[in-house]
């Protein structure tokens, strides 16, 4: 799996590009730069670094760019559009073939540079697919989301899940020189290039990984190529980074990063006032005007790729009857959670899609509309009790969760849904397959401008949902291996639209709430803009 067919030319340039002139440092060189630390609600779940293991907002934050890249990078102070990183360019040998030109003279945190067989290794069965086959079809079943304390390196089930979700059809990294490789896909896939940028495809070194005693002792410390490397991780606690000066990409421009785990707002809110943090993280925008108060302080941020939703687990004998679910859709008035929780700073999206999907994109999709007497007459249809539906609930994993699942419980009541909130002390207790598990909540992106990213990644047959146990729909999985097979553009829209109507009005898997968005508190003299994402940029482009 490493390596299709391993070529000894490993001195090739191919491509003809140009040789790229790296930075250099001075044994001398002033190192009087500044050293920041930001106060985060939580810096891991899966109390691991691992981009596989940990698929989550908060490790958007302190993986990119910081830590992890990938081959095509997204630029994220210019609205996460493709651009080169660990690969210069890429073309399309065919419709299962893409070719990329690795950025030479690129340094990992260890010093050794990396080649063609870092990025075969770290799409190989030993790091990413384990023993799970291409487009089998088959959901891989995962039980529980809890942090791998194993003392070997058999990698946890949610990594080769997770690498079977973004990568379905993989075949193997083709090593042509040390500077050229091809991924092989097993089927036609269009958005090959955008599964090569998305969050897990990011490049690791083969070495650190071989030489770990376990695999948890490397993912909690991951050898990889960003401008920050990793001195010290303490789960539930801090992460310390600091310069990579041998980056590619110049020298950072700060000497240490310090991500702290502050869970109450107010302690965040307080810190930062008075000089404990530099950087405080997921501010509720009820606290921006009381922040900016302070004339040196400013709150930067708005709506982000992600959209936050409630997810119906359909074993729960309350909601087998999709008649149920539809009824939670429409008993939600999700503009008076926008105007009186977000200051009406974000807005509700047309479904489980983004704008940037461009000619994919479903311009005349609703969410369902908030019609509480319809949700009534579904109860009534549906032959609904009014027995007791559980609905775990973290408290404030996202900006405003616990409000947002108050109100929402108010809203279910009032349409005659019986709604008793159980909180959670983390998602291990959230997505655990017990009798209680009935609805939760959930937020999707999408990693690139395509259905398969979303849809298909998060709902389809591979998708967490599934994978969990939570959800299926026989005709929903079929539409996602068309989806992602097709080449014709028409016929994917309009599968597209139909996972839509399946999954959110026939047999609702969720229902959208509204679109994410995050907000970050900072002093107005520090010179840093936020991105449209969760991830945070430190590189010399975005500082100073």
């Amino acid at each position: 799996m490493v390596s299709i067919n391993r070529r000894n030319a490993l001195g090739l340039i191919g491509f003809g590009a140009a040789s790229l002139t790296l930075p250099r440092f001075a044994i001398a060189q002033s190192n009087d730069r500044p050293s920041i630390t930001i106060a985060v609600q939580k810096v891991s779940n899966s109390n691991t670094l691992d981009v596989l293991r940990e698929q989550s907002n908060v490790g958007e934050r302190v993986f990119f760019s910081q830590l992890w890249e990938a081959l095509i990078g997204l630029d994220y102070m210019n609205n996460l559009v493709r651009a080169p990183a660990l690969a210069t360019e890429w073309k399309r040998i065919d419709d299962q073939t893409v070719e990329l030109k690795l950025r030479q003279g690129v340094k990992f945190h260890n010093g050794d540079e990396m080649t063609a067989e870092d990025v075969a290794f770290t799409f190989s069965t030993d790091r990413m697919f384990g023993d799970t086959k291409p487009n089998t079809g088959e959901t891989l079943r995962v039980l529980e989301m809890n942090p791998t304390n194993r003392e070997s390196k058999e990698l946890p089930p949610e990594v080769p899940a997770t690498a079977r979700r973004n990568f379905p059809s993989l075949l193997g990294v083709e090593i042509i020189d040390k500077y050229t490789v091809r991924f092989k896909n097993g089927t036609p896939d269009i958005t090959l290039e955008g599964r090569i940028s998305r969050y897990g495809s990011q490049i690791m070194n083969r070495r650190a990984f071989e030489e770990a005693n376990s695999y948890l002792d490397w993912a909690r410390k991951p050898v990889t190529t960003g401008p920050y490397k990793i001195v010290e991780f303490k789960p539930d606690n801090y992460l310390q980074l600091e310069a990579h000066d041998e980056y590619w990409g110049g020298r950072p421009p700060l000497k240490s990063i310090r991500f702290i785990e502050v869970p109450e707002v107010a302690s965040r809110v307080n810190g930062l006032l008075s000089g404990e943090y530099d950087f405080a993280c997921d501010i509720p925008p009820d606290q921006i005007e009381t922040i900016e108060k302070n004339p040196e302080f400013e709150v930067l941020g708005g709506a982000v790729l992600n959209h936050r939703l409630t997810v119906f687990d359909k074993n729960h004998p309350q909601l087998a009857n999709p008649l149920i679910r539809r009824a939670f859709t429409h008993a939600i008035d999700r503009q008076a959670i926008v105007d009186s929780l977000w200051a009406g700073r974000t807005e509700i999206p047309a479904g489980l899609q983004w704008s940037y999907y461009d000619d994919m994109f479903i311009k005349d999709w609703t969410v369902p509309e908030y019609n509480p007497d319809l949700a009534r007459q579904l109860l009534k249809e549906a032959g609904y009790k009014g027995d007791p539906i559980p609905y775990r609930l973290l408290n404030n994993y996202y900006t405003n969760q616990t409000a947002t699942g108050q109100i929402l419980v108010e809203m279910w009541q009032q349409a005659g849904l019986n709604v008793e909130i159980e909180m959670k002390e983390n998602w291990q207790q959230i997505l655990e397959q017990t009798p209680t598990r009935a609805v939760r909540d959930w937020s999707n992106s999408a990693p690139f401008n395509d259905p398969v990213s979303s849809i298909v990644s998060q709902h389809g047959p591979n998708g967490q949902q599934q994978q969990v146990g939570e959800w299926t729909n026989k005709e929903m999985n079929e539409l996602s291996g068309f989806l992602e097979t097709s080449m014709d553009q028409g016929k994917r829209r309009e599968a597209f639209k139909r996972m839509l109507e399946i999954c959110e009005r026939e047999d609702p898997a969720y229902t959208l709430l509204h679109q994410n968005a995050t907000f970050t508190a900072k002093r107005k003299s520090v010179k840093w803009k936020a991105a449209p994402a969760f991830a945070m940029e430190f590189r010399s482009n975005n500082w100073g």
